[in-house]
């Protein structure tokens, strides 16, 4: 199977495993949309649409957003027309529940004739201890946002953005020792029987998640073959 032929791939992995990174360089190898379930909540909620306001008053309030309504918002944000060349979703599906929510709903009216079914789930491989490294090591441009980490991206020039050239970087509130150790738990409680079901479906492709962001990605590309 060619590159040509996978047009509608999942990437999943433990937190910390450079999902988001690795969708969007294969996204732009692909030209095809990259959809971040969390960035898209947050999107939605924003626009103030009826779904959106359902979204809003749980995030507002701390609560967690249903499976159905993570899965609605996914599958509109996948059947649009401007994203009909192809998807990588990333952060979706995260439970049984939205596997079975998801795959009920596109076999079904109006999306069973869109052909939105993934063809490949691409399975970031990374043991904890470089979990741990990765994420207490990351900080962001306070001005603009990029990415950067103290062994694996550093700015080229020490303390200043290479996006943007601002001189302040700050870390996530929530990339702490404690809130490592419970999302690693989540994930294997919630999210790894995700992999298996897909492995039986013959979709699963295991990847190697640990180096640098260019060697993850070429062996990616290696998989994947663009």
């Amino acid at each position: 199977m060619t590159a040509n032929n996978f047009r509608h791939i999942i990437m999943v992995g433990p937190p910390g495993s450079g999902k988001g990174t690795q969708a969007a360089i294969l996204a732009e190898k692909l030209q095809i949309t990259t959809i971040s379930a969390g960035e898209l909540l947050r999107a939605e909620a924003r626009t103030g649409s009826e779904l959106g306001k359902q979204i809003a008053a749980r995030i507002d309030f701390g609560k967690l957003v249903p499976p159905e309504i993570i899965v609605r918002a996914m599958i509109q944000e996948i059947a649009k027309p401007e994203n009909s060349a192809g998807y990588i979703m990333d952060g979706f599906p995260r439970s049984m529940d939205q596997v079975g929510l998801f795959d009920e709903a596109i076999s079904k009216e109006p999306y069973s004739d869109k052909n939105l079914t993934p063809d490949l789930v691409l399975f970031l491989q990374v043991p904890d201890d470089y979990i741990y490294d990765r994420i207490l090591g990351r900080s962001q441009c306070a001005k603009c946002g990029e990415m950067y980490h103290e062994k694996f991206k550093t700015p080229k020039v020490f303390g200043v953005c290479d996006r943007c050239g601002g001189k302040e970087f700050t870390k996530r509130a929530d990339d702490t020792y404690e809130t490592v150790v419970s999302r690693l738990r989540t994930y294997r409680s919630v999210t790894a029987p995700v992999i298996p079901y897909y492995e039986e479906k013959g979709l699963l492709k295991c990847i190697d998640g640990t180096g640098p962001i260019d060697v993850v990605s070429e062996k990616i590309r290696k998989v994947v073959g663009y």
